[in-house]
């Protein structure tokens, strides 16, 4: 941290100080302040009169300096920031050369598993014993499972090893001829996931101690030696696996519209999401994502014998077209689940580590003693927690699915917990009734809640009661916002009927490959190893691993994701654990079962408190002086938000609960005793990103305020240039930019540099806007998490990539975080423009930077929706144009409904849109807060008065009086019954402007020209707007007190009179006028976005689908569908080459093929 400080002050005397030389109150302004203390004689400037220290001239003098003066403080603060990212790359870089991280994930290095004499073969034999080769085979059937490898691949791999598929047929001559495997020339999942395993030996083999009884397979190993797991997946609502129904949608242009809640289109609130892309089926874009997968499962399921035909192009028409017999079905569903965020993804993966013990010989000769046991459940259990299976709120689709994974996998030990409470099927309340009266002493209605474990019974193909813990309270406690956390109560509710030593906590988007869960045994010796005498207490209570985000193969936003996703999960967390301050930052890491069962569970659930629930298990590990580290030896499977909207939401949420982190009593308690050095640290391993953004978000208008006082004072780039100061130049820095060192350095590690390069600079474009946009959403977030205190969920629904994004679902989504602050930066922006035109010869600063936010902030949406096809275009503006002029909320007697939409996110107008806002803030937020935040107003409108010379000032009184005469406007607008032609008719009366202005200004309104005055029309509008808005708050105000002030009044009819005082201000102080003016300009600019990128898409052969897509449907035709006149582009290329016609063949066709000849490249 010293050198870090350190190297702080340097870049601020270097870089920050120079920016403020010749500029000060004294030199620039003759503001003489200091005098007395510094004995410098005092200068001449437009404040050294006092009579003058209120005139326009000192005011914007002494502004601009102290504006100046705030830059470099705020740089000063974020500056550190940027030091800690290139910290973490260098120590982080370092720490991984140590760990042997070289080439992890390398697949250009052969792998010579041959016998005794390959240097794979004979690691794999360190450290797994003399098995080594059953456990391969093993990890290749899981390949072959998941379909990400042929079976003639399947076949090479275990050739190379010197053993066949089922173990038993003796090899023929020739396949005893082993080679080394290139795994370049198998797919690629396949091939970083085996060249990771291998790399990753290399720890597993530091940390043998004796082979024979350390190995799973060493002669002898003890299964008792294993410690037992428990996985909990907590799950609410989420897609178990794929209905037939989803995977067939999505094609049709209506599926690309917003859909009614009940599904029936054309019918009810028209709120919900689309169900695809409007173009080609939900499956057919999975195949597009994963061809060679989708050939992998035909060819499959023709070996198995359960289709006639290998042709993935006829599978697909098979399912379309419901020919498909139900297993295939049920496979084709599999298949899908495993390539999208579902909860049966995470419970199959986690069932791999069970797999993986099953299979091991000791321990089989284990449970062999214990017939009635199923395999492995006394060392492996899954828990899936699902909170609403059973229950009206609930997704009966779910629930059939929940069912078919426990049949399934009913020889797995696989249990489920839910929730028993009011609202459950009445066939499960009967199934736990019979279960405790079975066991005697029960009293029916003894209970309304309580929790219930079972399992699939395979003799009545049904479920089976294990165990009920009756409770006296709702399994999530509090009302309305303030209620406790919904996935840490969940995740509590697994947690009461865990067994196992240690516990370890999955998402609904998680996997595993069955390589890694061989290795997981080993990991989990870190808590208690082999040689430890004391047992009374484990090493540590967390312990971190790396994520493999599976989600950054589907698409550019889910690779802009999974970068950033990735990079914190390897080289910053490696770099916090070196530090000693890594924290738990959510799954899957493994934890001390005892120690989270003795203190309240693996995560805190306080409501609001507690939105970003895992890091608060972190603070309970590092307040009580415990150990939460991090290696690189394992790695699981984790999905994130692949689609932009989706992605922004998730962005708002953890932005939004880091401010509830700081306002945590268990924040206080820490940084109050830990020092100034480990509260840095602590500050870096929690909230630092989001504050840092916050910080630069502020910079950035900060800065451009700053040049507009500098034009008032006369201060352009050549008289600052004059000065020394750098201000000249431009001077912000991207955020961003800094965070592609951590990324840059962790992919030359693991990849190589030619591969980081290509990475890094070909997704530059896609990154800088992306990240862009979403530090926005982060800094909005906090500034609303502060405001209001409340740290908001978000549902983000982890759709699939290629879900459309209606124009109105945009709107709704970033009005207020983007939008809104970008209508702010660009008035500034032109006011500063205008100014500096007047100022000949001293030039102006482009301002590429801010220009870029400005234009991100609105048009990135857009860029990262897929498919701007025409007749998509028409029907979101024709959908968005009906959002803007439609009048359902408008009336008095909607209110409470509006109220409530606005907190669902379900709002059908613009006018629900923004009344929803303003009555959330005005009846709900704190007073003091409210009149806090208004007194601040008030004293800048004062100082804008102050700052704007009084010749500008002469306009205010026209816009008063047009002002006023819209409201006889507005009156006539609700005495009608809102009827439209009134609202146009406010705008309208806009038009006055020019001719009254003749009677108030006379001749000076256009003269010399209107080029000279526009610079006053400009700064006058937006300062009569600012002081509208200001009147608006003061009114508002106002009428909440008067209203509080009546507790002889009913509590809700108080409520209701503010609601009406809070919609009429919110027309008559020309709100919604505002919002109207601010859509249809966001509406143009969508239009205008959208035709450049669909003439762009249609001249340069679908440039922007293989941009933000892939290019299997790039090279799809437009009006064509992806697989339904061709079989995938991935294959036909194959085929036509002349070794390719053999990459999907099978064991029974020709073996005079060699592996580099048939795998694609």
């Amino acid at each position: 941290w010293l050198c870090m400080l350190a190297t702080c002050s340097v870049m601020e005397v270097t870089f920050l100080l120079p920016t403020m030389r010749g500029l000060d109150w004294s030199t620039t302004c003759g503001l003489d302040v200091l005098g007395d203390f510094t004995g410098l004689p005092s200068q001449e400037g437009a404040c050294s009169e006092r009579d003058h220290l209120l005139t326009f001239g000192c005011v914007s003098c002494v502004s601009s300096v102290s504006a100046g003066w705030a830059l470099v403080l705020f740089g000063s603060l974020v500056d550190i920031y940027f030091v800690f990212y290139v910290a973490s790359a260098v120590v982080g870089g370092v720490m991984g050369h140590k760990r042997h991280l070289n080439d992890l994930k390398n697949t250009s290095l052969p792998v010579d598993l041959r016998e005794h004499q390959g240097k794979e073969a004979q690691l794999f034999e360190r450290t797994f014993g003399p098995g080594w080769q059953q456990v391969w085979r093993v990890m290749v059937r899981g390949l072959a499972s998941e379909s990400l490898i042929s079976p003639k691949q399947a076949a090479w791999l275990l050739q190379a090893a010197g053993i066949s598929m089922d173990g038993e047929a003796p090899l023929t001559h020739r396949e005893k001829k082993q080679k080394p495997i290139h795994l370049t020339r198998f797919p690629a999942l396949a091939a970083e996931r085996l060249a990771f395993f291998f790399q990753s030996l290399k720890w597993v083999d530091s940390n043998i101690q004796e082979a024979a009884t350390d190995t799973l397979t060493g002669a002898h190993f003890d299964p008792g030696s294993v410690p037992s797991l428990t996985q909990i997946i907590p799950a609410f609502n989420e897609v178990v696996i794929p209905c037939v129904e989803f995977l067939r949608a999505g094609a049709e242009t209506e599926d690309a519209n917003n859909m009614s809640p009940d599904d029936n289109p054309g019918l009810g609130d028209m709120t919900l999401p689309p169900r695809g892309d409007g173009v080609n089926s939900n499956l057919a874009f999975m195949i597009s994502q994963f061809p060679d997968e989708w050939v992998f499962l035909a060819k499959r399921l023709h070996q198995d014998g359960w289709t006639e035909s290998a042709e993935s192009q006829e599978l697909y028409h098979d399912f379309m077209k419901q020919r498909l017999n139900p297993h295939c079905v049920t496979e084709v569903r599999l298949w899908s689940c495993m390539r999208m965020q579902s909860v049966a993804k995470t419970v199959i993966g986690a069932l791999q580590y069970g797999k993986a013990l099953a299979s091991l010989p000791r321990v089989k000769e284990y449970y062999a003693r214990f017939p009635e046991k199923r395999l492995c459940e006394d060392h492996a259990e899954v828990i899936l927690a699902h909170q609403t299976y059973g229950h009206t709120e609930g997704n009966p689709k779910n629930d059939e699915a929940v069912q078919l994974l426990l049949e399934r996998y009913a020889d797995d030990a696989l249990y489920m917990v839910f929730d028993l409470q009011k609202g459950t099927a009445p066939e499960l309340w009967r199934m736990v009734e019979e279960f405790l009266t079975a066991r005697g002493g029960y009293q029916q209605g003894a209970f309304k809640e309580a929790s219930v474990k079972c399992r699939w019974d395979k003799v009545r193909r049904g479920l089976r009661v294990c165990e009920v813990l009756p409770r006296k309270f709702p399994l999530r406690l509090g009302q309305g916002d303030y209620k406790t956390q919904g996935k840490a109560c969940n995740q509590l509710n697994g947690l009461r009927f865990a067994t196992g030593h240690y516990v370890q906590a999955l998402d609904c988007n998680m996997g595993t490959f069955i390589g890694e869960a061989f290795k997981v045994p080993y990991v989990l010796r870190m808590f208690m190893p082999l040689d430890k005498q004391d047992r009374t207490a484990p090493t540590c209570r967390y312990l971190g691993f790396r994520e493999y985000i599976y989600t950054g193969r589907e698409g550019t936003v889910g690779k802009c994701h999974a970068a950033a996703e990735w990079t914190f999960g390897t080289i910053n967390q490696r770099f916090l654990s070196g530090m000693g301050i890594r924290m738990h930052y959510g799954h899957p890491d493994f934890l001390d079962g005892f120690w989270a069962r003795n203190r309240g569970g693996m995560s805190k659930s306080s409501p609001v408190v507690n939105l970003s629930e895992d890091i608060f298990a972190g603070y309970n590990v590092r307040m009580r002086e415990e150990g939460s580290p991090h290696i690189d030896a394992l790695e699981f499977e984790k999905g994130r938000e692949a689609t932009f909207n989706a992605a922004s939401n998730f962005f708002s949420k953890i932005s939004g609960g880091s401010i509830s982190v700081i306002r945590s009593r268990d924040n206080h308690l820490l940084c109050e005793r830990i020092g100034l050095l480990h509260s840095l640290s602590f500050y870096f391993s929690s909230v630092a990103f989001y504050a840092s953004n916050l910080i630069v978000d502020i910079t950035i208008y900060l800065y451009v305020i700053l040049f507009i006082l500098f034009s008032f004072t006369g201060f352009g780039p050549g008289e600052l240039s004059a000065l020394g100061s750098t201000f000249h130049t431009e001077w912000i820095i991207s955020i961003g930019l800094i965070t592609l060192i951590p990324q840059m350095v962790e992919i030359v590690l693991e990849y190589g540099a030619v591969h980081a390069v290509r990475e890094v600079l070909g997704g530059l474009f896609a990154a800088t806007f992306f990240f862009i946009f979403q530090n926005k959403n982060i800094a909005s977030s906090m500034k609303e998490g502060a405001m209001t205190g409340l740290a908001r969920y978000f549902f983000t629904g982890r759709p699939p990539a290629n879900q459309h994004q209606t124009w109105m679902d945009i709107y709704k989504t970033y009005w207020k975080s983007h939008y809104k602050p970008a209508f702010f930066l660009c008035a500034a922006y032109v006011i500063y423009c205008v100014l500096a035109a007047q100022q000949e010869g001293e030039g102006k600063l482009p301002m590429g930077l801010v220009c870029l936010s400005m234009v991100a902030w609105v048009i990135t949406p857009i860029l990262f929706s897929p498919f701007p096809r025409w007749n998509l275009i028409g029907q979101d503006l024709r959908e968005f144009n009906s959002f803007i002029t439609g009048c359902a909320g408008s009336e008095d007697a909607e209110i409470p409904e509006v109220v409530v939409r606005g907190k669902r996110g379900t709002v059908r107008t613009l006018y629900e849109c923004g009344l929803s806002e303003e009555l959330a803030v005005w009846s709900e937020q704190s007073l003091p807060m409210l009149i806090f935040t208004t007194l601040v107003k008030a004293v800048v409108g004062a100082y804008l008065v102050l700052v704007v010379p009084s010749e500008i000032l002469d306009f205010m009184p026209i816009f008063a009086l047009i002002f006023a005469l819209s409201w006889v406007v507005v009156l006539g607008y609700f005495c009608t019954g809102q009827n439209n032609v009134f609202l146009v008719a406010s705008f309208l009366i806009w038009i006055l402007f020019v001719p009254l202005a003749h009677f108030v200004v006379g001749s000076r309104l256009s003269h010399p020209n209107i080029a000279t005055r526009m610079p006053e029309y400009v700064i006058c509008i937006t300062t009569f707007m600012f002081l509208m808005g200001l009147a608006k708050e003061v009114v508002l105000i106002a009428c909440r007190v008067a209203i509080t002030a009546c507790p002889c009044v009913p509590k809700a009819q108080r409520v209701k009179r503010l609601q009406e005082c809070i919609r009429l201000c919110f027309v008559y102080f020309f709100v919604h006028q505002q919002h109207i003016v601010q859509a249809y300009v966001v509406c143009a600019a969508n239009l205008a976005t959208s035709v450049v990128l669909a003439v762009v898409d249609q001249v340069f052969c679908n440039i922007h689908t293989w941009f933000l897509l892939n290019s299997e449907l790039a090279r799809t035709q437009h009006g064509e569908r992806y697989m339904e006149k061709n079989a995938t582009f991935f294959e036909m290329d194959h085929l036509r080459s002349s070794f390719g016609s053999d990459l999907w063949s099978s064991d029974s066709e020709s073996e005079a093929e060699t592996p580099e000849d048939s795998a694609r490249t």
